[in-house]
């Protein structure tokens, strides 16, 4: 018997003064000799952060706003896992498991969840929302031996909402939750009636290498700059995450730079991370790596399964949202090599990489959009 337990948050206040006393004795380097951030995060921008972060910002306003939700854990595999679960009112709402990615946590859905249980329009789709930590993130449990890959991944997520009482559901993600959902979507099982990404994942054939077609030049351009300027991260993450695990479980400035620089490069912003998303939110996200330690647990995900990152095929019916800032586009007709049952496709005019944090009205309006078709 594997019990659901009600899980409530109440960091101790040393962990806090700790905190704030790393922030105190930061040892900053010196500044970017160049005026963007083709270097990595701009140190004006950084410190900028840091001030809030040790002056303005309140943890205890986010601690307060997770519990409000309803969190919880329980044991799948040998692994504690932590979710958010919200039931809608709705006697006909649609259970739906929801997947974050890196550097992103539940955070992301915080803005989200209360329209999609609760519909402010009654007409609208409503469901219950299930939104777990991936294991070694946030309040999950961090592995202690390998195989924690997307695979095992996806068939706890099977477990986890029949284990709810959920006989029938459907499956959201962007970035490892895309991958996640991606591979829920291959197992088929009984339960799951269609996914959705907001992150369409698909790659180039050889077709493609000449195609004069707009959105294949524009896909392939981003998948040029990815591969030479954009990918450290997931290089060292996945070759070596236990060597970048060290800075950023022992140096909220480090960790803060890691995320900051993803936040700057994958939101749909004019120029400052700040018109995307606000300071508030992303230090929300950033204190669910600090708080449990998580940046190496995190980072070894890319070792377990980032060379598998899209693999395959799923034939249930499956939905995609392209918005246009996202780190690499891939075109419908790349998509559907993968989704070989695409039942929903839009292309959107605003919105980046971590879609339901950066536009929640639209994200909320595409799953409504998507799995109305197949409810």
């Amino acid at each position: 018997m594997n019990p659901i337990r009600s899980f409530t948050l109440n960091i101790p206040e040393d962990a806090l003064v700790a905190l704030a006393d790393r922030l105190d004795r930061i040892r900053w380097p010196e500044e970017e000799p160049v005026a963007d951030w083709s270097q990595g995060t701009k140190l004006a921008a950084l410190k900028e952060l840091v001030a809030y972060w040790r002056i303005e910002y309140d943890w205890r306003r986010c601690e307060a706003r997770l519990n409000d939700i309803g969190q919880f854990t329980t044991d799948i595999d040998g692994l504690s896992i932590h979710f958010l679960h919200k039931r809608s009112s709705r006697e006909d709402a649609m259970p739906l498991v929801i997947t974050h990615g890196w550097p992103g946590s539940v955070i992301e859905f915080l803005g989200v969840i209360d329209e999609l249980v609760e519909p402010s329009d009654p007409d609208a789709m409503a469901f219950h929302v299930v939104a777990p930590s991936l294991p070694g993130y946030g309040f999950s449990q961090k592995p202690s031996s390998t195989g924690w890959g997307i695979e095992r991944i996806a068939r706890a997520w099977v477990e986890l909402m029949q284990r709810l009482g959920y006989d029938h559901w459907v499956a959201q993600g962007g970035d490892w939750g895309a991958a996640v959902t991606t591979a829920i979507g291959q197992l088929a099982p009984k339960g799951c009636k269609a996914i959705h990404l907001n992150m369409p994942i698909g790659q180039p054939g050889p077709q493609d290498m000449a195609s004069k077609d707009p959105k294949v030049l524009k896909a392939m351009q981003a998948l040029g700059f990815y591969r030479e300027w954009d990918s450290g991260y997931s290089k060292e993450q996945s070759t070596r995450p236990q060597t970048i695990g060290y800075a950023l479980v022992d140096s909220p400035v480090a960790l803060a730079a890691w995320i900051l620089e993803k936040i700057y490069y994958w939101t749909d912003n004019d120029g400052s991370p700040w018109d995307a998303l606000s300071m508030d939110q992303v230090l929300d996200d950033i204190m669910l790596y600090w708080l449990p330690a998580t940046g190496a647990s995190a980072a070894r995900l890319y070792w377990e399964s980032f060379a598998k990152f899209g693999a395959g095929t799923v034939d249930i019916p499956s939905g995609a949202s392209a918005f246009p800032k996202e780190i690499l586009p891939a075109p419908r007709a790349w998509v559907e090599r993968t989704l070989t049952n695409l039942v929903y496709w839009n292309e959107l005019e605003k919105g980046g990489h971590f879609a339901a944090w950066e536009q929640p009205d639209l994200f909320v309006r595409e799953l409504r959009a998507c799995f109305a078709k197949v409810v």
